[in-house]
């Protein structure tokens, strides 16, 4: 069962293997505990298409692995009620999260800080 959703930065360090305290606590959970929502993945296969890390064959062995989960109509109904704010993407991923009832794993917590009952965990620490 879905426990967390990873946020495109996050999937895109754990694919570099950049940061060993993120590996090590993915590492830990069980299959199927974490997701990416359709939303971070469109992010990153975007910048995978302009030539950004990671490259497609990484990106699809990290699917392989960690389920692709679509953005739906509950979390489509929680997005409209969020406060407005630029940052699209993480309002997409925040509400999903939120339709979900699940923690999003980030290292850009602030980016989450002002929507309401959003568990976020920082991992790379």
């Amino acid at each position: 069962m879905i426990r967390y959703l990873i946020d495109a930065d996050c999937a895109v360090y754990a694919m570099a293997e950049r940061h060993s305290a993120l590996t090590a606590r993915m590492e830990e959970c069980a299959p199927g505990d974490i997701g990416i929502s359709a939303i971070s993945f469109a992010e990153i296969a975007l910048g995978t298409e302009i030539g950004k890390p990671p490259p497609a064959d990484i990106l699809d062995a990290f699917l392989s692995v960690i389920p692709l989960l679509p953005f739906d109509e509950a979390a489509a109904r929680v997005y409209a009620k969020l406060p407005f704010k630029r940052a699209r993407f993480d309002r997409l991923l925040a509400a999903h999260a939120l339709s979900l009832d699940v923690a999003i794993i980030t290292n850009n917590g602030v980016d989450f800080a002002d929507v309401p009952e959003l568990k976020v965990e920082n991992w790379t620490l």
